[in-house]
């Protein structure tokens, strides 16, 4: 079976219509030789219970017996150049006409008509006998009453099937000639208008072969495509998509990775070179490990947020998850950011209800780094909210500070990853554009959504919907 799935669509279905072809010309070939047996068995029969019936007549209407005697070659003529039999004869005495060139036995078991009978025999009586070569014989009697002295006269006649057979058997030699070569031809047909008809996947690879890394924005043509093969053309279009916007994805990510580590590294590398030029005091050596050590530190913490956020994207990755109670969680995160508040006076504002059913260290995750972004672009003396509501889908931990309103264009990609927004937002040497990013994958992990909006002039707000689940109380 699998080195049949292996061969080539157009060998296989040549192939399989190739077999489709010779059972169907072998069963019509099969029918017609059939019906022409039936029909020229049919056409002796017929002439057989004639004969018998035209010589039964002329025995009891026509001649006499005394006369039949003196007329066999008339009755021989009758019959012409068939090898047939006819046989008169009285019961229990030998014949008296006994035409019969090769000599063949009459059956007991034939049963002739009754004299009265005018039906006379019919095809259900008739009698079939086999000769050592085969060929049937189809025999038929019937009694008449003669006219000369009311006596009765069996009346027998045969008719060896020679001459049927032979025109059968050349009639069956055609036949199977016949569909021997319409197989043949209907294969070779098949062939070219399978391949023929196969074209367009010939055309669809070598359009899908010149797509490339360089040229992903290529695609195939679903108007020049058979009905049947649109639908794969689309798939292909569309994963044709995915990936040019993963590949893009990809590309962007490791530019802005590159950008991100070079500042650092070059800081590095800058300050150690700058330090190493001369030779300093034990002090200053201390001052340039400490700010070596924090960029190191700093870039420490984008590579867990890149491997996080790594890990997030396999699909595969199965997240434990436990009952969270948001009041005690939103109290405890605006407890924790209450120094950094204090130092631009800004206070936060608690509102929350329900529990969600969800990984706690990653809940926690998600809303400290929007609380630490509401901190760090909130305006001044501000009040940081935080609440949560239910609806009937789920739980909205939403978390809304007052500053400067953000762009359209800007709330949509905030969740891109090493995305700051304005030249603001990239001053920020914490800020490593990877804080949202991180937001989104992990409510992604949880089945559920983030979103960015402005829902009044100098309010942002950003929502994280946690899936309701079942058996979990409010």
């Amino acid at each position: 079976m699998k080195a049949w799935s292996s061969r080539s669509l157009t060998a296989r279905t040549t192939l399989s219509f190739a077999a489709i072809a010779c059972v169907v010309i072998g069963a019509l070939g099969a029918y017609f030789y059939q019906s022409v047996k039936t029909s020229m068995e049919a056409r002796a029969d017929l002439q057989l219970i004639g004969r018998v019936a035209h010589f039964r007549r002329l025995a009891s209407d026509v001649y006499t017996v005394g006369e039949l005697k003196d007329r066999p070659l008339l009755f021989e003529s009758m019959l012409g150049a068939e090898r047939d039999v006819l046989i008169f004869r009285k019961p229990g005495e030998p014949p008296f006409i006994h035409v019969n060139p090769d000599n063949l036995p009459v059956p007991a078991k034939l049963e002739a008509s009754a004299p009265g009978d005018g039906a006379g025999p019919s095809a259900a009586s008739i009698l079939r006998t086999w000769l050592d070569n085969g060929v049937p014989v189809h025999w038929a009697a019937a009694m008449a009453r003669s006219s000369e002295d009311g006596g009765v006269v069996e009346v027998i006649a045969a008719h060896p099937m020679s001459n049927e057979v032979r025109m059968l058997a050349a009639y069956r030699d055609r036949v199977v000639l016949a569909a021997l070569v319409g197989m043949l031809a209907a294969t070779a047909l098949a062939f070219f208008a399978i391949r023929r008809g196969l074209k367009p996947v010939g055309s669809i690879a070598a359009r899908a072969a010149e797509i490339s890394p360089a040229s992903l924005a290529v695609r195939l043509d679903e108007r020049d495509a058979p009905a049947e093969l649109r639908g794969l053309v689309g798939a292909f279009n569309a994963m044709l998509d995915r990936l040019a916007d993963g590949y893009e994805r990809l590309s962007q990510f490791s530019a802005d990775l590159a950008h991100e580590i070079r500042t650092p590294v070059g800081a590095l590398i800058g300050q150690t070179q700058v330090t190493l030029s001369q030779s300093r005091r034990p002090e200053e050596y201390q001052d340039v490990l400490e700010s070596n050590l924090e960029e190191l530190n700093r870039l420490g913490h984008i590579a867990e947020n890149i491997l996080f956020l790594a890990q997030a994207d396999h699909a595969g990755l199965v997240i434990e998850r436990a009952p969270v109670s948001l009041p005690d969680e939103l109290n405890k995160i605006a407890e924790y950011f209450e120094g950094p508040a204090d130092e631009k006076a800004m206070t936060f504002d608690v509102e929350a209800l329900g529990t969600v059913w969800a990984n706690p260290l990653l809940c926690r995750r998600a809303i400290n780094n929007l609380v630490v972004n509401a901190v760090r672009y909130g305006a001044p003396g501000s009040v940081v909210r935080l609440s949560s509501t239910e609806e009937p889908d789920g739980i909205v931990v939403a978390v809304e500070n007052q500053g400067e309103a953000i762009p359209q264009a800007q709330l949509d990609r905030l969740f891109d990853r090493f995305y700051r927004g304005d030249a603001a937002r990239s001053r920020v040497a914490e800020s490593n554009g990877l804080g949202l990013a991180i937001v989104k994958a992990i409510m992604v992990l949880h089945g559920g959504g983030v979103m960015a909006s402005c829902p009044a002039p100098g309010l942002v707000r950003f929502a994280l919907r946690f899936p309701r689940q079942q058996g979990v109380a409010s």
